[in-house]
């Protein structure tokens, strides 16, 4: 009996000191915790948000931005919104390979739709890093002709016929009505949408918050040098050579390469496991097969089946809990606002 007491207790010994060391190395590897201490994680959002110091997160700002980010009146025809592909119910994307816009056109370049939770925590936005912080990234898709197809003088003009919006403005900016403020408020309420997970509570030093299959897997991750693209706070979300080892399979389903060099956006492997389809064209639609495409065309190796499972073992306690966010409801328009344009 004393022996066996003896020998359980060696092994709940060794099996702390493994995750202890796991713990060290995974930071050692720049993966970054979501802080579960409320004043740090504020801190962590402020920082990664450029306009924070001139349009902090209030109340006001962040329940304008979350109905703006909902109102498909936004958009040229009235009927999609920033959520239609960037959905909060389906972990933030639209889980097509490629997006659909205004006329139910698909995106020209098949570009699949990134996630937007956690990402505040990008340090570029869209998959070749055109925009730096969230409010440039607002303007782009309600621009464009294949998405929201709207206009700023559109957008301005739509809302400024809004009492109700009007007002709320000028609650949460002091303002009048303009583009930038509506994209301003969007990305304030984009802000909040952080989703930490067992992984950041394992990271802070609590070694039960993954079970024994996730730290294989982890241990995996890192040995295998997933760690040096998908780092940091989010996993990801810097600029990172593309096709360094081999050539992506699925390269010519649509025509996007990247930035003038190359470059593409590390997707953040946070939620990972609720946004298929995966890569910038959603052509693999299953994690095991993504994350062995990723060890043939980054890093060279061939990841066996074994190793991939134990992957998306870890990948998948990256699966956050998600804020909660109240459907809003939205001002009446009037006969000022301007109708639908449809374009049938």
């Amino acid at each position: 009996m004393k022996s066996k007491i003896l020998f359980l207790g060696s092994v709940v010994l060794a099996n702390s000191l493994f995750a202890d060391s796991l713990i060290k190395e995974a930071l050692d590897s720049g993966l970054i915790a979501i802080p579960s201490d409320s004043k740090a994680l504020t801190k962590m959002i402020n920082d990664a948000s450029p306009d924070s110091k001139q349009y902090p997160t209030t109340e006001a700002a962040y329940e304008l931005g979350k109905r703006l980010y909902f109102d498909p009146r936004l958009s040229k025809s009235g009927i999609i919104s920033c959520n239609t592909c960037h959905n909060l119910g389906l972990g933030g994307v639209d889980g097509v390979p490629a997006s659909t816009g205004h006329k139910w056109v698909p995106n020209p370049h098949h570009i699949n739709a990134p996630t937007v939770y956690n990402s505040v925590f990008n340090s570029v936005q869209f998959w070749d890093g055109r925009a730096e912080h969230l409010a440039a990234q607002a303007a782009g898709p309600m621009t464009a002709l294949p998405e929201m197809a709207s206009t700023p003088e559109l957008v301005v003009d739509r809302l400024k016929s809004i009492p109700a919006y009007v007002d709320e403005f000028k609650k949460a900016f002091n303002s009048e009505i303009n583009f930038d403020l509506v994209t301003t408020a969007i990305g304030i309420f984009e802000r909040t949408l952080v989703t930490p997970s067992r992984f950041d509570k394992f990271l802070e030093g609590d070694a039960n918050a993954l079970n024994s299959a996730e730290k294989k897997g982890l241990k995996v991750f890192i040995d295998k040098g997933c760690a040096t693209c998908h780092n940091g706070v989010n996993l990801g979300g810097t600029l990172q050579p593309f096709e360094v080892a081999a050539k992506y399979e699925f390269a010519n389903v649509g025509d996007f390469k990247g930035d003038a060099n190359g470059m593409v956006k590390a997707p953040t492997l946070r939620n990972i496991e609720l946004t298929a389809p995966y890569f910038h064209n959603g052509a693999i639609w299953s994690l095991k097969d993504a994350v062995k495409a990723m060890g043939s065309i980054q890093l060279g190796i061939e990841i066996s089946e074994q190793e991939a499972n134990d992957m998306v073992m870890f990948l998948n306690s990256l699966t956050g809990t998600m804020p909660k966010v109240e459907y809003p409801m939205f001002p009446a328009s009037t006969d000022k606002t301007s109708k639908p344009e449809l374009d049938y």
